[in-house]
């Protein structure tokens, strides 16, 4: 072989070679592009609604959707107040009606009114981290929560109160796991202040967590549970009780519906988790006591920003 011919071979593959690492770096960007634009899977319906019973969950209303919300708790079943005398409770009830509007799909607001101690509360949700589908990159579902509530019913021995001594605030971080498409648990370390407390032994900041789970048997029915854990030496002027409630959730087209078994009389987390307002009794019973509160929620959605259809000359 003649050298002349050993040069061109070696040529000739010396420019294969250029000429496959540049198709194979073409092949790598395109493939690098590809990742880039992939999007993210995330996983939705962790719970179906705004709240577990008591308990908010990491849920939010979309952009532009309004939530009403019906929670209704009658009296206690047995206990002092309860009994055959006034039908199991049936003769008295406690009634919260509340509007959860999306401001984006991430950040809801809501509003609401108790007839419990005449109580207005309102809150801001955002949902700052989002479960994944896919990879499981996100393993959890993370909202925060800031909450207010003020209570007005007036009585001889608080009548001095202004609504500053009225008030009370909360911060939740809300983190829930959709493990499949029947079983959600969440964790809600709870934070709660108090402008006035009962007495100086009574702590102005509490700490307490909560817990709550979805559990679904069939297409549309679930169970729901949760517990708020108050540990001892914060509220010392009163006997509290954990709030513990479990509801029966029936999903029916644009509502949902649940049945409620609580021994929390009052909807408002700074009533239900730990009560500390000078004057104002526990709003908690004891479940062994037969201070059991049978009620409902009811949850409907609208979305209010739907776009206008056009007409037919296009104006």
């Amino acid at each position: 072989m003649s050298i002349k011919k050993i040069i061109c071979i070696i040529a000739l593959s010396v420019g294969l070679q250029q000429v496959y690492a540049q198709d194979s770096t073409l092949l790598s960007k395109l493939d690098d592009s590809m990742q880039v634009d992939k999007k993210t899977s995330y996983v939705t319906g962790t719970f179906k609604a705004i709240y577990i019973v008591n308990m908010q969950t990491v849920e939010g209303e979309g952009k532009g959707m309004l939530n009403f919300e019906i929670q209704h708790r009658f009296g206690e079943i047995n206990g002092p107040t309860g009994g055959s005398y006034n039908l199991y409770g049936l003769d008295n009830a406690t009634l919260r009606l509340g509007l959860d509007y999306g401001i984006t799909n991430r950040l809801t607001v809501g509003v609401g009114r108790s007839s419990y101690l005449k109580t207005f509360d309102g809150y801001l949700k955002y949902k700052v981290l989002r479960q994944t589908a896919d990879n499981n990159s996100m393993p959890v579902t993370v909202s925060a929560i800031a909450y207010a509530a003020v209570y007005t019913q007036k009585s001889p021995d608080d009548s001095f109160l202004n609504i500053g001594n009225r008030t009370a605030y909360s911060a939740q971080l809300l983190i829930a796991r959709k493990f499949n498409r029947n079983i959600s648990i969440q964790l809600a370390p709870t934070y709660l202040h108090y402008n006035l407390v009962a007495t100086k032994q009574d702590k102005n900041d509490v700490f307490a967590i909560g817990a709550g789970a979805r559990i679904k048997f069939t297409k549309r029915m679930s169970i729901e549970a949760e517990y708020n854990y108050l540990p001892d030496g914060q509220i010392v002027s009163q006997k509290t009780h954990n709030s513990f409630s479990f509801g029966w959730g029936i999903e029916t087209g644009g509502h949902v519906f649940q049945l409620v078994f609580s021994n929390s009389q009052s909807m408002s987390q700074t009533q239900y988790v730990a009560q500390s307002i000078h004057g104002v009794d526990q709003s908690t019973g004891d479940w062994g006591d037969g201070n059991i509160y049978f009620g409902f929620n009811i949850s409907r959605a609208f979305n209010v920003n739907r776009p206008k259809p056009k007409s037919p000359g296009g104006n």
